[in-house]
């Protein structure tokens, strides 16, 4: 499409050609007539009588080569750990040595919606409107919330051994429970691996992650939780009470409000959950110290400008190796 101020619109380009070969003008006699440079006369005249009227449209501007294109192979690779990890760029591009925002641009040429744009299960792209926030300091708000985890079968579920005998294997393996605290402003993470979802569970596991901030220098004043029965509970009321912290519930059928804890579980399903093929429920919680411990102080979190939780934790930085 040629520019607002071009003198040739293809019609014009058309009829100048014509001037020129059929008719016999000279080519500057047709540049003036058409107020363009002589070059530009030559150039619509030799295309006309290669192609017609069809070469009067507008080539695209690419050019024929480009050395420095990212390769087949790694672009490739950019768009499997997209589809298959739910990866972003500034995962994807240390892991293949790229800048973050080359990655971009490799996804945005692949037609990738952005992540906070997909559905977790299906990696489709749906609309969402969220309304984000952040506390300003370590404390004032720590997100609590509960995912189920349905439990490996020894030996191994259907990644493993078959979806045919991943289904015999899964009789009876029951779940687990992830019980999770986020710091809303430095993202810190607190997280166990329990058997249930009762109020007795919610409240020892709150004592321990308390704790765990209290030891990183974190008073805690604020608690969000979703609706779940063991966060309405009076024991979870009057324990959080007697330590003077406020609870907070989400509005029903808006987990977009605990948004901090549901974007980590996220995390958790997709990078240590789901990550590898597992052959038990023993090996996978084996793996989950280590995991949580690369997420609070070496995963880049793209909220924090590429930096992990810990560095929002000014007497946590540098504990641990």
């Amino acid at each position: 499409m040629p520019h607002r101020n071009a003198p040739l619109s293809e019609l014009g380009r058309l009829r100048l050609a014509r001037c020129v070969v059929e008719e016999g003008w000279p080519l500057r006699r047709a540049a003036e007539r058409f107020q363009v440079s002589v070059t530009t006369a030559a150039r619509w005249a030799s295309r006309y009588r290669q192609l017609g009227a069809a070469g009067m449209a507008d080539r695209s501007s690419r050019p024929r080569r480009s050395p420095n294109q990212t390769p087949v192979q790694l672009v490739a690779q950019v768009v499997a750990l997209r589809t298959q990890r739910g990866w972003g760029p500034a995962r994807i591009g240390p892991a293949l040595g790229m800048p973050a925002s080359t990655v971009h641009k490799v996804l945005a040429r692949a037609g990738m919606p952005r992540l906070g744009e997909t559905d977790l299960a299906t990696r489709q792209a749906i609309r969402r409107k969220v309304r984000r926030y952040e506390h300003p300091a370590p404390g004032d708000l720590v997100h609590v919330d509960i995912k189920k985890l349905g439990r490996i079968p020894d030996g191994g579920g259907h990644k493993v051994v078959g979806r045919q005998t991943g289904r015999k294997n899964r009789s009876g393996a029951g779940y687990s429970f992830i019980h999770v605290a986020v710091d809303d402003h430095s993202r810190l993470v607190y997280a166990e691996i329990l058997t249930d979802e009762t109020q007795h569970t919610a409240v020892a596991f709150w004592t321990r992650a308390q704790a765990f901030f209290t030891a990183c220098g974190i008073t805690v004043k604020r608690v969000l939780t979703d609706n779940g029965s063991c966060y309405k509970s009076r024991l979870w009321r009057d324990h959080l009470a007697q330590a003077g912290i406020t609870h907070k519930r989400t509005r029903p059928y808006r987990p977009q409000t605990n948004g901090k804890a549901e974007r980590f579980n996220r995390t958790l399903l997709t990078e240590w959950a789901y990550a590898h093929p597992y052959t038990s429920e023993t090996a996978r919680q084996a793996a989950f110290t280590t995991w949580l411990h690369t997420y609070n102080h070496h995963r880049h979190h793209t909220a924090l400008g590429g930096h992990p939780p810990a560095t929002r934790v000014p007497n946590l930085s540098g504990q641990y190796t």
